[in-house]
């Protein structure tokens, strides 16, 4: 790389992150572009499974004074980070898939007589709660997390930029445009909000943001 490629990442990244980043020769922007408030929740029953689509779920529940008891309730979820988290914090994964839509059959072959505590944020996909009806499989909803745009204008040129949701695709397009910048997505959901927007999108092959980040690498060397 001779000029400087110059990533803009739409989540404030580790140290290690950016250093990954750095020491491959790009120069790195970073911040928040969605604000994450946890809210709290009352049980409404006792499940017999709990389903989880985001780490920032497993966080709020984290926080819940009914924490402990839920960690003995099996689990299924969405993402190899979303398990990972929830198996340090002592909870039992049974089933993990990379997208709602391959996890959803699972649940409805598998699991169609258990009760299930659906943990979410106030913005989601309606893949879960529809499978879940569809099967007449008896499910509470829990909103156990606000996520809000967080947007900034960025003045810097920028080649490349990485988005980790769709609702950060929206915030970042709330004061900034996409033209010639290549877009690294960490999943098919997030890649599909820029439909109209953009073609030069790269899509992870794990949802992960490392993973996001080497494509990032692969794409410029």
């Amino acid at each position: 790389m001779n000029n400087k490629i110059c990533v803009l990442s739409t989540k404030v990244l580790t140290i290690n992150q950016k250093q990954f980043l750095l020491n491959a020769g790009f120069s790195v922007i970073h911040a928040n572009f969605i604000k994450i408030e946890f809210l709290s929740f009352q049980l409404k029953a006792i499940p017999t499974l709990l389903v989880f689509t985001s780490q920032n779920a497993v966080k709020s529940v984290m926080q819940n004074e009914n924490v402990e008891k839920l960690k003995h309730i099996p689990v299924v979820c969405v993402g190899v980070n979303t398990k990972q988290l929830l198996q340090e914090n002592g909870f039992t994964v049974l089933e993990c898939e990379d997208y709602a839509e391959n996890l959803a059959p699972i649940i409805q072959k598998k699991y169609v007589l258990e009760h299930i505590a659906f943990f979410a944020g106030n913005i989601r996909r309606n893949v879960l709660p529809n499978a879940f009806q569809n099967s007449r499989i008896l499910f509470n909803e829990y909103t156990v997390y606000q996520n809000t745009a967080n947007s900034k204008e960025v003045k810097a040129k920028i080649n490349g930029i990485l988005f980790f949701s769709p609702s950060a695709i929206q915030s970042y397009l709330q004061h900034n445009s996409i033209t010639n910048q290549t877009c690294f997505c960490i999943g098919t959901t997030t890649a599909e909000a820029l439909n109209g927007i953009t073609t030069n999108v790269v899509i992870a092959n794990k949802q992960t943001i490392e993973n996001v980040i080497i494509q990032c690498i692969n794409y410029y060397k």
